[in-house]
């Protein structure tokens, strides 16, 4: 019962971090491309809460069921695919929080600038396209997490 409860957490945990970057990188994009002031500064509001009620939240559990999963099985966390997936999660921490940092300075600057009746200003234009290079690592990173929660493969160097 124990591993079935961490395991699904774990998992849940997982998708949450997939699914809601996916989400966010999705509406953020359109939202963007729309040139319309108003719908940016609503999305880029949304897009940061979201971020910080559901992947926030699972960036905290995951490693907390990580290791209570891999000790209740057995696993040692010096074994490749755990050794990889742990590197890879912390790969995808240091493109996420600066993502954090720039989609608050985006909507920042989108509801100055819906409240002032302008487009986004260039710095909104910088950071979006930075926001946007940043994704693709971290997102790369937690399907190769993923894969290999899933291969579990035993050689791997």
């Amino acid at each position: 019962m124990i591993y079935f409860g961490l395991k699904f957490l774990h998992v849940i945990g997982a998708a949450v971090l997939l699914g809601t970057g996916a989400g966010i990188a999705f509406f953020m994009l359109l939202a963007h491309r729309t040139g319309n002031t108003a719908t940016i500064a609503a999305v880029a509001r949304i897009v940061v809460v979201a971020d910080f009620v559901f992947t926030a939240t699972a960036v905290v559990a995951q490693p907390i069921t990580g290791v209570a999963l891999a000790w209740h099985v057995g696993y040692s966390l010096r074994e490749g695919w755990i050794m990889l997936s742990i590197a890879l999660y912390v790969i995808t921490g240091m493109f996420w929080l600066p993502v954090v940092w720039m989609q608050m300075q985006m909507r920042n600057l989108a509801e100055a600038a819906e409240a002032a009746g302008r487009p986004p200003p260039q710095r909104y234009s910088q950071l979006f396209r930075l926001w946007f290079a940043f994704g693709f690592p971290a997102f790369a990173a937690v399907v190769g997490i993923f894969w290999l929660m899933i291969a579990r493969p035993t050689i791997l160097w």
